[in-house]
Protein backbone atom coordinates (compact mmCIF):
# COMPACT_ATOMS: atom_id res chain seq x y z
CA UNK A 1 0.00 0.00 0.00
CA UNK A 2 1.64 3.35 -1.26
CA UNK A 3 1.25 5.80 1.07
CA UNK A 4 1.19 9.80 0.03
CA UNK A 5 4.07 12.23 0.70
CA UNK A 6 2.30 15.02 2.56
CA UNK A 7 2.33 18.58 1.42
CA UNK A 8 4.16 20.67 3.90
CA UNK A 9 1.12 22.56 6.13
CA UNK A 10 1.10 26.54 5.11
CA UNK A 11 1.75 28.99 8.55
CA UNK A 12 -1.39 29.33 9.95
CA UNK A 13 -2.46 32.16 12.60
CA UNK A 14 -2.21 30.30 15.85
CA UNK A 15 -3.50 32.51 18.96
CA UNK A 16 -2.68 30.93 22.64
CA UNK A 17 -6.12 29.09 22.72
CA UNK A 18 -5.50 27.33 19.39
CA UNK A 19 -2.15 26.19 20.68
CA UNK A 20 -4.26 25.14 23.79
CA UNK A 21 -6.18 22.97 21.92
CA UNK A 22 -3.63 21.60 19.89
CA UNK A 23 -1.95 20.67 23.17
CA UNK A 24 -4.95 18.84 24.71
CA UNK A 25 -5.78 17.11 21.42
CA UNK A 26 -2.07 15.58 21.00
CA UNK A 27 -2.78 14.61 24.61
CA UNK A 28 -6.15 12.77 24.09
CA UNK A 29 -7.31 13.20 20.52
CA UNK A 30 -10.73 11.79 21.24
CA UNK A 31 -11.75 14.37 23.25
CA UNK A 32 -15.09 15.88 22.98
CA UNK A 33 -15.85 19.77 21.88
CA UNK A 34 -17.46 19.85 25.02
CA UNK A 35 -14.69 18.45 26.87
CA UNK A 36 -12.05 20.58 25.22
CA UNK A 37 -14.64 23.69 25.36
CA UNK A 38 -14.48 23.15 29.40
CA UNK A 39 -10.63 23.29 29.29
CA UNK A 40 -10.04 26.47 26.92
CA UNK A 41 -13.56 28.40 28.17
CA UNK A 42 -14.94 28.37 25.10
CA UNK A 43 -18.32 26.72 24.13
CA UNK A 44 -18.46 23.53 22.32
CA UNK A 45 -19.41 25.48 19.18
CA UNK A 46 -16.66 27.76 19.06
CA UNK A 47 -14.10 24.50 19.69
CA UNK A 48 -15.62 22.40 16.79
CA UNK A 49 -15.19 25.69 14.72
CA UNK A 50 -11.19 26.46 15.98
CA UNK A 51 -10.52 22.83 15.45
CA UNK A 52 -12.47 22.53 11.60
CA UNK A 53 -9.83 25.67 10.85
CA UNK A 54 -6.83 24.38 12.41
CA UNK A 55 -8.05 21.03 10.41
CA UNK A 56 -7.91 23.30 6.86
CA UNK A 57 -5.48 24.78 6.94
CA UNK A 58 -3.19 21.37 7.93
CA UNK A 59 -2.16 22.11 11.01
CA UNK A 60 -4.10 19.14 11.92
CA UNK A 61 -3.15 16.68 10.13
CA UNK A 62 -5.00 13.33 11.32
CA UNK A 63 -6.22 11.66 14.35
CA UNK A 64 -4.73 7.75 14.70
CA UNK A 65 -4.66 5.07 17.52
CA UNK A 66 -1.22 4.71 19.34
CA UNK A 67 -0.42 0.60 18.68
CA UNK A 68 1.99 -1.35 21.02
CA UNK A 69 4.22 -2.54 17.81
CA UNK A 70 5.20 -5.71 20.05
CA UNK A 71 1.55 -6.62 20.54
CA UNK A 72 0.73 -6.84 17.11
CA UNK A 73 3.71 -8.77 16.33
CA UNK A 74 6.66 -6.25 15.74
CA UNK A 75 8.68 -6.63 17.94
CA UNK A 76 12.04 -5.24 16.14
CA UNK A 77 12.62 -1.70 15.75
CA UNK A 78 15.26 0.41 13.97
CA UNK A 79 16.83 3.53 12.63
CA UNK A 80 18.17 2.81 9.41
CA UNK A 81 20.16 6.20 7.71
CA UNK A 82 20.03 5.99 3.25
CA UNK A 83 23.36 7.32 2.24
CA UNK A 84 22.52 8.81 -1.12
CA UNK A 85 24.44 7.71 -4.10
CA UNK A 86 25.50 10.52 -7.00
CA UNK A 87 22.41 9.58 -9.08
CA UNK A 88 20.09 10.10 -6.23
CA UNK A 89 16.18 10.34 -7.31
CA UNK A 90 14.28 11.50 -4.55
CA UNK A 91 10.78 11.26 -5.87
CA UNK A 92 11.67 7.49 -6.99
CA UNK A 93 13.53 7.15 -3.99
CA UNK A 94 10.25 8.72 -1.40
CA UNK A 95 8.38 6.57 -3.66
CA UNK A 96 10.14 3.34 -3.18
CA UNK A 97 10.73 3.98 0.42
CA UNK A 98 6.44 4.58 1.09
CA UNK A 99 5.60 1.56 -0.58
CA UNK A 100 7.51 -0.76 2.25
CA UNK A 101 4.74 -1.37 4.78
CA UNK A 102 8.09 -1.93 7.39
CA UNK A 103 8.34 2.04 7.19
CA UNK A 104 6.74 4.09 9.20
CA UNK A 105 8.19 7.48 9.35
CA UNK A 106 10.94 8.86 6.96
CA UNK A 107 12.70 12.32 7.62
CA UNK A 108 15.29 14.15 5.23
CA UNK A 109 18.17 15.06 7.39
CA UNK A 110 21.35 17.05 6.59
CA UNK A 111 24.69 15.22 7.17
CA UNK A 112 25.73 12.02 5.76
CA UNK A 113 22.96 10.20 5.49
CA UNK A 114 19.93 11.80 3.44
CA UNK A 115 16.94 10.28 5.13
CA UNK A 116 16.81 7.97 8.26
CA UNK A 117 13.82 5.77 8.52
CA UNK A 118 11.73 3.85 11.90
CA UNK A 119 10.95 0.42 10.48
CA UNK A 120 9.36 -1.84 12.47
CA UNK A 121 9.50 -5.86 11.52
CA UNK A 122 8.55 -8.92 13.32
CA UNK A 123 12.49 -10.48 13.86
CA UNK A 124 16.08 -9.77 12.35
CA UNK A 125 15.38 -11.91 9.09
CA UNK A 126 12.54 -9.37 8.25
CA UNK A 127 15.15 -6.59 9.33
CA UNK A 128 17.26 -8.01 6.99
CA UNK A 129 14.90 -8.36 3.96
CA UNK A 130 13.98 -4.82 4.38
CA UNK A 131 17.60 -3.74 4.55
CA UNK A 132 18.37 -5.86 1.06
CA UNK A 133 15.20 -4.15 -0.31
CA UNK A 134 16.19 -0.16 0.65
CA UNK A 135 19.55 -1.18 -0.92
CA UNK A 136 18.22 -1.98 -3.96
CA UNK A 137 16.46 1.29 -4.56
CA UNK A 138 17.54 3.32 -7.05
CA UNK A 139 19.98 6.16 -5.30
CA UNK A 140 20.40 4.21 -2.28
CA UNK A 141 24.77 4.38 -2.48
CA UNK A 142 23.95 2.14 1.16
CA UNK A 143 22.30 2.20 4.37
CA UNK A 144 23.68 2.53 7.99
CA UNK A 145 21.25 0.59 10.31
CA UNK A 146 20.97 1.23 14.57
CA UNK A 147 18.56 -1.57 15.95
CA UNK A 148 16.47 -0.48 19.26
CA UNK A 149 17.16 -2.53 22.05
CA UNK A 150 14.25 -0.51 24.25
CA UNK A 151 11.98 2.05 23.80
CA UNK A 152 11.81 4.35 26.82
CA UNK A 153 8.99 6.87 25.21
CA UNK A 154 8.05 7.91 21.73
CA UNK A 155 6.20 11.07 21.19
CA UNK A 156 6.41 14.50 22.83
CA UNK A 157 8.27 14.09 26.19
CA UNK A 158 7.49 10.95 26.42
CA UNK A 159 3.65 11.42 27.66
CA UNK A 160 1.38 8.45 27.76
CA UNK A 161 -1.01 8.13 25.00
Amino acid sequence: MRRPVPAPAPEADIDAVDQQLLTLLQTNGRASYAELARQVGLSAPAVHERVGKLESAGVITGYTAVVDPAAVGLGVTALIGIIDSDEVDDVGMLEAMSDLPQVQDCWRTAGTEGYVLKVRVTDIPALEDTINALNRVRGVSRTRTTVVLSTKWEGRHGRSE
